[in-house]
């Protein structure tokens, strides 16, 4: 498991990140499910060299490891259209309908709605290390650990208390805002109407953050995920065993946390099948929530082609390749019973997000070498 893993919150949501780093990232292709009604999980290829998530309600995000933004899915207020130049990005935020994203040099570039001037960044734009979108506000946190707020401040939640220093991490749901500070004790924020901003007792020993629209979830040094606010979906329920949790996320009403076997729980509401996490539920290393989708980087160890996994694409891989066609989807049990640590969308050879007969050509190529 990639040990530069952090925690992750986004929906109507947010980044929380450790010392400056990409709240949830990895290095590889990204795994999309839940709800496609706008497109939202139809990763635009080519679908490689992804190192971090962040989901808004319709439309997701990815940053790639040369430094640009992939944006696909609802763009009713071009919270897809990247501002150029797309590029030094080293860490992306997705709420609603507006983005952030942090420059390698410290400054935050925001598009898409900006009617409470969620997308208009304070001065000086400078010094930033981590960035949290909300329902319509936004944040961003300072190098000198203090927090800056800005746009829809009803409840207060562009407002972090005094005293404003000690920050490492931050988070943003609908109208409430989290910080965590260097002691591992959590700070809320903002409307407090389902107990969203009530930290539970002890509040010590937290490492990561992330919000929903009125739930807040809290992971622990020891692996255990602590959840409090509105549970009418069970989005505060933690699945048995509450252990070994690496990151944590936050959708709109479900959660997810990723375990450091590199697999991924979900729980809450599921209307939209943003919990069912598509098999092999392995090799995970960041996730994000959305609004009724979820999504996750997946270690980029293999190549297309590579049906098998052993590091080449050959004849060894024509049988394997074959099982993948003529397996049942969406699970493609035969395939995963053969090869239990591969991934059938290595058969995805033409790069479309599918793997069917359309692949076959591309395949025949990948096999000679061209």
């Amino acid at each position: 498991m990639n040990g530069r893993i952090a925690s992750m919150a986004c929906v109507w949501i947010a980044v929380a990140v450790l010392g400056g780093a990409p709240a949830a990232y990895g290095d590889g292709p990204i795994v999309a499910w839940g709800h496609d009604y706008s497109g939202q999980c139809g990763v635009p290829p080519p679908n490689e060299s992804f190192v971090a998530v962040a989901a808004g309600s319709s439309h997701s995000l990815g940053l790639k490891a040369d430094g640009s933004i992939v944006a696909w899915g609802d763009n009713i207020f071009g919270q897809c259209d990247v501002p150029t130049p797309n590029t030094s990005f080293v860490a992306v935020a997705a709420c609603t309908w507006h983005n952030l994203g942090l420059k390698a040099d410290g400054s935050i570039v925001a598009w898409g709605r900006n009617e409470y001037g969620e997308c208009t960044v304070p001065s000086p734009n400078t010094n930033f290390v981590a960035v949290a979108a909300g329902g319509s506000h936004s944040l961003g946190l300072k190098a000198d650990g203090s927090i800056v707020g800005w746009g829809w401040n009803y409840y207060y939640q562009c407002t972090p208390p005094a005293p404003n220093t000690g920050f490492v991490a931050v988070a943003a749901g609908s109208n409430h805002s989290l910080g965590l500070k260097t002691d591992g004790s959590i700070v809320a924020w903002g409307q407090n109407d389902v107990d969203q901003c009530s930290v539970p007792w002890p509040n010590t020993s937290f490492v990561g953050i992330a919000a929903g629209v009125g739930h807040s979830l809290g992971l622990k040094a020891g692996g255990a995920i602590v959840a409090w606010g509105t549970n009418w979906a069970g989005q505060c329920n933690v699945p048995s065993p509450n252990a070994s949790f690496a990151a944590v996320a936050a959708g709109h009403n479900h959660s997810l946390g990723l375990k450091t076997d590199g697999s991924i729980v979900a729980w809450g509401d599921n209307n939209r099948g943003q919990c069912d996490v598509p098999a092999p539920n392995a090799g995970f290393e960041a996730v994000a929530g959305g609004g009724s989708h979820s999504l996750a980087i997946r270690t980029g160890g293999h190549s297309r082609g590579d049906l098998n996994c052993d590091g080449a694409v050959n004849g060894f891989d024509i049988d394997p390749f074959v099982l993948v066609l003529n397996a049942t989807p969406p699970d493609y049990l035969e395939y995963y019973a053969a090869y239990p640590d591969c991934d059938h969308m290595l058969a995805d050879c033409n790069d479309d997000g599918l793997a069917n007969g359309f692949d076959i050509d591309s395949f025949i190529a990948l096999l000679g070498g061209g």
